[in-house]
Parts: C-alpha cells; sequence; structure tokens
C-alpha cells in the first residue's frame, strides 16, 4: 500500500501566519520587557527619539529657509518681468494667471508656482483688497500664507490686513516672516 500525505496550501499559509504573529508577539514581550525595565535601553530610546526630533527640525527649518529664497526669487523675476499696463491685457492677464493658479494648487508641489499666479494676478487687479478677501476663502491656507510672504517682500501692493477672513487665523496675521 502506497500512502501519500498532502498538504493543503492553505494549512501551509495559515501555519505560516500563525508562526509570524507568534514571533511578532514575543518581540513585543521582549521590547516591552526591556523598556520597563533596562534603565540602559530607556536612555537610548529616549536619545534616539531626540536625535529623530532634532533631524526633523533641522530639515523643516532649511526647507523653510529654502522655500522663503524660492518666494523672493520668482517675485524678484516676476517684477523683472513687469506687468501689462493696458486694461485689455490686464484682464486678459488677470485670466490667464487665476486659471493657472488654480490648476497649480491642486498639487502639493506646485504650490509657491501656484501662489506665484495668483500674485501676479494680485498685482494687476485693480482692487487687490477685494481680491485678497475672496483668495482668503478659496485659495488653500498654505498658498494662502505663500502669496501673503510674496506680498510682504514686494510692498508694492495696497493692502490692507490681509490673511483675515474666514479662512484664516482671526487677527489679520499674514503668515509671513520678518528678516
Amino acid at each position: 500500500m502506497n500512502m501519500s500525505f498532502s498538504v493543503r496550501p492553505a494549512t501551509i499559509a495559515l501555519a505560516t501566519l500563525g508562526a509570524l504573529t507568534t514571533g511578532f508577539l514575543a518581540y513585543a514581550a521582549y521590547f516591552d520587557h526591556k523598556r520597563r525595565t533596562d534603565p540602559e535601553f530607556r536612555k537610548n530610546l529616549k536619545r534616539e527619539s531626540r536625535r529623530i526630533a532634532r533631524v526633523t527640525r533641522e530639515e523643516a527649518e532649511a526647507q523653510g529657509a529654502n522655500q522663503k529664497r524660492r518666494i523672493r526669487a520668482v517675485v524678484t523675476e516676476a517684477q523683472e518681468e513687469g506687468f501689462p499696463t493696458n486694461v485689455e491685457e490686464k484682464e486678459s492677464y488677470f485670466m490667464n494667471e487665476v486659471g493657472r493658479g488654480e490648476v497649480l494648487c491642486q498639487n502639493e508641489k506646485t504650490h509657491v508656482d501656484a501662489a506665484l499666479c495668483f500674485f501676479k494676478a494680485l498685482k494687476v487687479y485693480p482692487q487687490p483688497g477685494d481680491l485678497i478677501t475672496i483668495y482668503d476663502k478659496t485659495v488653500p491656507k498654505k498658498v494662502l500664507d505663500i502669496i501673503a510672504e510674496m506680498v510682504a517682500f514686494d510692498g508694492s501692493i495696497p493692502v490692507g490686513g490681509f490673511g483675515g477672513g474666514q479662512g484664516s487665523d482671526a487677527g489679520g496675521s499674514t503668515g509671513a516672516v520678518d528678516d
């Protein structure tokens, strides 16, 4: 007689899953025990946590400085390019820039470009305060903060209380950082 013993794939998968789960739980128990009883292990965990927090903070500061430099560069470039002066050209330019800004603000990686488009539209709009109120209600906060930095850097747009509407911080904070 020939006895063949076959194991179903489901049984193998279940046994593997059980072994992995047991291993994970054993490691979790070991880690918890080490954390509770070994002072040196706790010190190392705290040290590593502080190191990660410091590195994260430094990266965020560097990214903020890079973004500020980029904002200044694009505003300066836009000022050098100039803005239309004819009423019809202004209107067309405004519509084009607002349309481009709306598309670009959908992607977080293009927020500075979107803000630049909205900033350019703001430069040619006859009543910038009214347009800022509209931006306050329609533009994402991150993009609005970048626009505020651009306006603060430019200084030639007559606005009062930038960013004080419903969609932003109360008190009219611009989000701009002085140097």
